[in-house]
């Protein structure tokens, strides 16, 4: 029988808002999220193939994305806005509700905020991981 089902609802956002990479806050407001991974396929074909593609696996990379409702008051969105401004870092982390966690260093690369006539202002956070996502098992 398979494992137990996630809710996504149960998969929250973290990102640092201290001195320390302990001090991490969710995301308020958020309502969705995505986990992008990929790898840069290397074409590594020689005449002696066999007619067929030969490939490698190169550089692996990581995004995340989410969205959400703006809050009149988040000190996580707050502390993006910093972050983005300046063109900083941030240590972002999703973590499952086994306690599985996904930790990385990312740039902020794009955050819309909308603000629609009849229905809630929200935002958009895109990151582009730099360096490794790290994962750790659940407990």
């Amino acid at each position: 029988m398979a494992g137990t089902k996630i809710a996504g609802v149960d998969v929250l956002i973290y990102v640092k808002t201290g001195p320390t990479d302990t001090d991490l806050t969710v995301l308020g407001g958020q309502s969705n999220a995505t986990l992008n991974r990929s790898t840069n396929i290397v074409n590594a074909t020689s005449k002696d193939d066999g007619g067929w593609a030969a490939n490698l696996a190169g550089i692996n990379s990581w995004g995340l994305e989410c969205e959400g409702y703006l809050m009149a008051s988040d000190a996580a969105l707050d502390q993006m806005e910093t972050i983005w401004a300046s063109r900083q870092t941030v240590l972002a982390e999703i973590r499952m509700p086994s306690g599985k966690k996904y930790t990385g260093e990312c740039i902020i690369s794009d955050f819309p905020a909308e603000f629609p006539q009849e229905d809630a202002a929200t935002y958009k956070l895109s990151f582009t991981g730099t360096g490794a996502l790290t994962v750790v098992p659940a407990a």
